[in-house]
């Protein structure tokens, strides 16, 4: 294990905001990982998580050990006549993982395509796109308990999934550090092609037969088209959840908007947050180093020496916003440290 001091993380995070951490290490093995905690224990200061940094926010140096997680690893380990068991490493890139899927026909997750981010924080968000989400292909996942040490595993009715959520980001938050999940992905792919622009895109792009990779491709063009890309303007991709509102709010706010998207669900309707975000004249907005992105309003954007604290302000102007024009809250995806 490499212990080192007063790092900054400025390449570790998505948004390029230059905060440091008083220590930082990489874990590329669970023997590392507990190393690493029984290090941050014995020195008494907290231990920080981190994946691929594509959904945090810093607002603050960090006076803590920063512990990067490297795990890697993909591997067939069971299979069934319509599936395969796959086990993935928790510091494994997440689109790396679905170019792997395509490669190998391992249909499921093509429609979650230039997600940014790890696998080991994808059961924790339930990421999802496109008609599809992680709970759709989950199996279960295995995780280092962090007072006891030992690897505990859970299936998908432990994780209790839910939009953009789990029971590790609310029960179970700073308990576990999730360390390789094993999804079920289908021997014969069920494409999913009615949400978004995708069937739009394919047949834009003359494509006709159905195909993992055809979806893919169209699924990062519409991607890349609507978000900027994190190497270029610094990002954490949508920055918003979008709300869920009862019927009768809905039709209410139809009456008077007559334009309001909605879609609904289990809980009521679901509006999406970008449009409620341009109805209030945020899209396109520049502070400074930091904005509102001109072609997607969920998403927050870093210039180039933006500091977390003005994201955070900005993002709190615009829920107050929101809520006093709409009367419905949005929350953030993104957690801020």
């Amino acid at each position: 294990m490499n212990i080192l001091e007063n790092i900054s993380l400025k390449a570790y995070n998505t948004f390029g905001i230059d905060k440091s951490a008083r220590f930082f290490t990489e874990a590329k093995s669970i023997d590392e990982l507990k190393e690493a905690l029984v290090w941050a224990k014995n020195q008494k200061i907290k231990a920080l998580i981190l994946g691929g940094g594509s959904n945090i926010l810093l607002t603050q140096n960090l006076d803590t050990l920063v512990i990067k997680i490297e795990i890697e690893g993909i591997k067939i380990i069971g299979e069934t006549d319509e599936s395969y068991l796959v086990e993935v490493g928790a510091g494994v890139n997440w689109h790396q993982l679905v170019l792997t899927a395509i490669e190998n026909n391992w249909a499921g997750i093509e429609n979650l395509s230039l997600i940014p981010g790890t696998v080991g924080a994808s059961p924790m968000q339930n990421i999802g796109a496109y008609g599809v989400e992680i709970k759709d292909v989950f199996w279960s996942l295995k995780a280092l308990n962090i007072d006891s040490l030992k690897i505990e595993e859970f299936n998908a009715d432990e994780c209790q999934f839910g939009y953009r959520e789990s029971v590790f980001k609310n029960k179970l938050k700073d308990k576990y550090v999730i360390c390789s999940v094993v999804f079920r992905l289908k021997k014969e792919p069920e494409y999913h092609i009615e949400y978004g622009a995708i069937q739009e895109t394919l047949e834009s792009s003359g494509i006709n037969e159905l195909s993992l990779k055809a979806i893919s491709d169209a699924v990062v063009q519409i991607r890349q088209s609507k978000l900027p890309n994190p190497k270029e303007i610094g990002n954490a991709g949508s920055f918003f959840k979008n709300p869920t509102i009862p019927n009768t709010h809905f039709e209410q706010l139809k009456s008077q908007y007559p334009s309001i998207p909605g879609y609904p669900n289990e809980e009521g309707i679901k509006v999406p947050a970008a449009w409620l975000i341009e109805q209030c004249g945020w899209k396109g907005k520049r502070f400074g180093e930091i904005g509102v992105h001109s072609k997607q309003p969920l998403v927050l954007v870093n210039f180039g020496d933006g500091d977390g604290n003005d994201i955070k302000k900005l993002a709190e102007k615009i829920q107050h916003s929101v809520l006093e024009k709409f009367d419905i809250s949005i929350q953030p995806e993104v957690n801020f440290l």
